[in-house]
């Protein structure tokens, strides 16, 4: 193999092939402002760039600016399914309208030091779902790291930007719902995942309150597998209670009432109504179809992204967008 084919192209690899000077190079490819560049001379540069392969280091930039253009999402251990996929694609799209990158690391303490990943990468922000503690904190924010921490409806704490996106919303729409049909006794279907209780607790907070607001009996809670002996157990005990219609925490489990059900040999809705959470494609395809609630990912990203800029320029984040962030989605179950 030739050194070309080991060496990296840089900047005077493009200002030779352009006729221009490196700096000229630096100022089209980081669109530096209150550069006087011909349309002409630009266009010379981005093709030579193009033709070449070239990009602007990262180091280089982070050195010139002082800050990174990383954002570091630390993910629990949670299982990575469509609406955690839905949410991260939604997000990077939305951070990089600001110029931002963003970089997910899934997993859990005992995979690595949260010090040693933030560290390697020098991001700008870090987004995590879990608590810091104050060294951590204090670690990050001398080497000028922006925290924002998604409670996902836990209260807020002391020295932290809170991100609290409402799950207890989609409890409410779940419980309304039903409600609103006719039924004065629920059930919420619990996941049997703890790596999930993140969501699931304040889903089903959002339960209660709407049944103590619209004087309702319950919810009934049962812990329901995605097995369905196990949901027809908990299928049994509902009926023995007088439930008529069952919150489930999202449409997996809602799918494991439905094959309980089914086991018990009653029918949805008419012995049991039963309403998810994310309307994943299956939940179109069950039988009967399933009424879910889902929300807007496109307005979380964009809450999310604009509460990172925020942080990282140490202004107040914006306002949670609850207004039409959570939608019912209706079908044959409920």
């Amino acid at each position: 193999m030739t050194e070309q084919t080991h060496r990296r192209v840089t900047s005077a690899d493009v200002a030779r092939l352009a006729g221009v000077s490196r700096a000229t190079v630096s100022y089209v490819m980081n669109d530096t402002p209150a550069q006087t560049i011909s349309p002409s001379t630009r266009t010379r540069v981005l093709d030579a760039a193009a033709r070449l392969g070239y990009s602007p280091s990262a180091a280089a930039r982070t050195l010139r600016t002082g800050r990174s253009d990383v954002v570091l999402c630390l993910l629990p251990d949670w299982p990575i399914g469509p609406e955690v996929g839905s949410m991260l694609g939604n997000l990077s799209t939305a951070l990089a309208r600001h110029g931002l990158t963003l970089v997910v690391h899934p997993g859990n303490r005992e995979d690595r030091p949260i010090g040693e990943i933030w560290k390697a990468i020098t991001p700008a922000a870090v987004i995590a779902y879990t608590d810091f503690s104050p060294g951590e904190i204090v670690a990050m924010r001398s080497a000028g790291v922006a925290l924002v921490v998604a409670s996902l409806g836990r209260g807020a704490q002391p020295d932290r930007r809170e991100l609290a996106v409402p799950q207890q919303l989609i409890g409410r729409q779940q419980a309304g719902h039903l409600i609103a049909a006719g039924h004065t006794r629920l059930g919420y279907a619990y996941p049997d995942d703890d790596r999930v209780r993140i969501f699931a607790e304040p889903r089903l907070a959002g339960v209660r309150a709407e049944c103590r607001d619209r004087q309702v009996g319950g919810p009934a809670t049962e812990t329901v597998a995605l097995d369905p002996e196990q949901a027809a157990s908990a299928v049994r005990r509902w009926h023995a209670a007088g439930i008529t219609a069952v919150c489930a925490y999202n449409d997996e489990v809602a799918l494991a009432v439905l094959a309980g059900v089914r086991l018990e040999g009653r029918s949805v809705p008419a012995d049991l109504a039963v309403i998810g959470v994310d309307d994943i494609p299956p939940a179109r395809l069950a039988a009967p179809a399933l009424t879910t609630v889902t929300t807007d990912q496109v307005a979380v990203a964009a809450y999310l992204s604009a509460t990172v800029v925020a942080a990282i320029n140490g202004r107040p984040g914006p306002a949670v967008p609850t207004d039409d962030l959570v939608h019912l989605v209706r079908r044959e179950s409920a």
